[in-house]
């Protein structure tokens, strides 16, 4: 009996093993198969009547009939309407209904009086859907409860009425049918979870690499655009930077709008985008559509001055094309190239200057102590002739006089040619930005009060926008242009002061720094932010140039604003959002 029972309890065990569908999958199904019962209910109830018609008897169906018929339609109905609202314990439902079906078919059978295949032939579709949709403990239960019904109406009742045993081959062959289809359906079923499973991570497989690709996509330095069939399908928050578009805040979830029910939402902002993209970059959107499939286009695109902000650049424009006429629209921010460029140019630069300034160093040294001991010599000679009244000691300290002033041209020059050699050594010593974000509503206060308390330096910020900049970088721009702007505005107004602007226009924070200066002329524009330019004589002209070296490192620029009533040098920094959309 051992190796029974072990049997036995290995089999149940694999049978609680087994696996089930899952609950979408077995709603749909459940669904499905309620619907089958209250159709065959019906028709069982329609049938009994119009064969009572067509045998032209007018006994109606027994009592037992009607009852179980009345009963089945009506339970039907009412399963079939509590499996589709309540969606609870759906196998609880689906087992009790299957039970039903065995016990209604064994009545059936009861009241045929005698075999019938028909009715015997749909415990297969209960056995099958048992298997299917419950676990294969509770299958097995109904399915040898369908079983015990089945004997008991082949052969006991066969025995109880004629003594016959004629139908026990009949009853044990429609058992073995039962566990054959059972067996199948079970296997079936099986097969169909597995592949659900699959399809299941596949699925989540798809909308994780999904997920990434948005988040790559969002990410990216370069703008992105799609456009399939005339109509934009995607676009990156690079892209509505490097375009200068304007922010919308209900863009910040289109990234995150890849299901249904957010398509709508991601279309409308999409089609947004698009309007935008025609009024303000027509030439761009012209030039994307034109491309024929198939083919790829590269070209320079110039973006349109802004007013009030003089916010202008050139994209490079790659069209690829993809799969189904669909085209991929690179944009790439040519200042970011020139900025490399600018590193590699102030690198090598640098290397050169740093040596010529070493060896220049060491004569300039030599020079300017021996300026300084001739002045201190003729401090000293001063001395002397003023405590003697040697007439011939006071003609040689006049002869000697005129040489005072040339000593102290020789000191004040070599201290200037010092000063371009500390300019010269600073852009020879200058490493890659260190980036950090600067909240500047914040940053730019302190800043003030380190370097210039007690100054005339206005702050206006209008903006709590954040920027990405070196913070040692952005100090020597800053301090460069305002020592620019306080010493030009003392030469035209006996009051110096400079003005510090910060706002926003689009993605960009503009700080402006002005002055009361005469300004920069016409003529003078081109050569501006040259190396050793300069307009004023105690200047080395290497502030601007470095300023704007140092801009372009951080992907930033500096430029003049001719237009500007004031004199006025605008530092241009892209914003750094937290909001991503696609």
């Amino acid at each position: 009996m051992k190796p029974v029972t072990d049997i036995v309890s290995t089999v149940i065990k694999y049978l609680h093993r087994d696996d089930t569908l899952p609950l979408p999958q077995l709603r749909k199904l459940g669904l499905i198969y309620s619907s089958y019962r209250f159709i065959v209910s019906v028709f069982f109830m329609l049938m009994v009547y119009i064969n009572a018609r067509t045998d032209n008897s007018s006994l109606l169906p027994s009592f037992l009939q009607q009852t179980v018929l009345s009963f089945y339609v009506l339970l039907s109905l009412i399963l079939l309407g509590l499996f589709y609202v309540v969606s609870k314990k759906m196998r609880r439902q689906l087992a009790f209904g299957l039970v039903l079906d065995v016990v209604i078919l064994s009545l059936l059978l009861y009241t045929a009086g005698a075999p019938d295949l028909q009715l015997t032939m749909l415990y297969m579709v209960v056995v099958a859907a048992s298997f299917m949709l419950l676990h294969s403990s509770q299958a097995l239960i109904i399915t040898l409860l369908a079983i015990i019904f089945v004997i008991y109406q082949q052969f006991f009742y066969a025995i109880a009425n004629s003594m016959s045993l004629a139908n026990l081959s009949d009853a044990l062959l429609m058992s073995a049918s039962f566990l054959a289809v059972g067996i199948l359906s079970w296997s079936l079923s099986q097969r169909l979870v597995q592949l659900e499973k699959v399809a299941a991570s596949h699925a989540r497989e798809v909308e994780r690499l999904n997920v990434i690709n948005q988040e790559v996509i969002t990410q990216m330095v370069n703008g992105v655009i799609v456009i399939d069939k005339q109509r934009i399908v995607l676009a990156n928050l690079a892209a509505h930077q490097l375009l200068s578009m304007a922010h919308d805040p209900a863009a910040q979830d289109l990234s995150t709008a890849i299901n249904n029910t957010q398509n709508d939402k991601r279309q409308a902002l999409l089609h947004n985008f698009q309007q935008k993209l025609s009024k303000q970059h027509t030439q761009l959107l012209k030039a994307c559509l034109s491309v024929a499939s198939g083919q790829s286009r590269s070209f320079t695109y110039d973006l349109p001055a802004i007013a009030n902000a003089s916010v202008f650049g050139k994209l490079r424009v790659q069209i690829t094309p993809l799969k189904d006429d669909s085209k991929l629209v690179i944009l790439e921010d040519l200042r970011r190239e020139h900025a490399s460029a600018q590193q590699l140019k102030l690198a090598s630069l640098g290397q050169l200057t740093a040596s010529i300034a070493h060896e220049i160093r060491n004569p300039l040294a030599a020079i300017s102590q021996a300026s300084q001991l001739l002045m201190e010599d003729m401090a000293e000679l001063d001395a002397k002739n003023a405590a003697s009244d040697n007439q011939e000691s006071s003609s040689s300290y006049l002869d000697m006089a005129g040489n005072h002033e040339l000593y102290k041209m020789i000191f004040s020059q070599t201290k200037r040619v010092n000063r371009i050699i500390e300019d010269v050594l600073k852009l020879s010593r200058q490493q890659k930005a260190n980036q950090q974000s600067i909240v500047l509503a914040e940053w730019l206060p302190v800043f003030l009060e380190n370097y210039f308390k007690g100054h005339d330096v206005f702050l206006h910020v209008k903006t709590q926008l954040i920027i990405s900049f070196d913070t040692h970088q952005l100090e020597q721009v800053l301090i460069n242009l305002i020592n620019n702007g306080l010493r030009h505005s003392s030469y035209a107004h006996p009051h110096a002061y400079v003005e510090i602007e910060v706002y926003c226009v689009d993605n960009d924070v503009i700080i402006d720094a002005l002055d009361g200066g005469t300004g920069v002329k016409a003529e003078e524009l081109q050569h501006l932010f040259n190396p050793f330019f300069t307009t004023d004589q105690k200047g080395t002209g290497l502030g601007l140039y470095l300023s704007q070296a140092f801009c372009e490192a951080n992907q930033a620029r500096l430029l003049y604003v001719p237009e500007h009533e004031k004199t006025c040098f605008r530092l241009i920094a892209p914003a750094v959002n937290s909001d991503i959309y696609v």
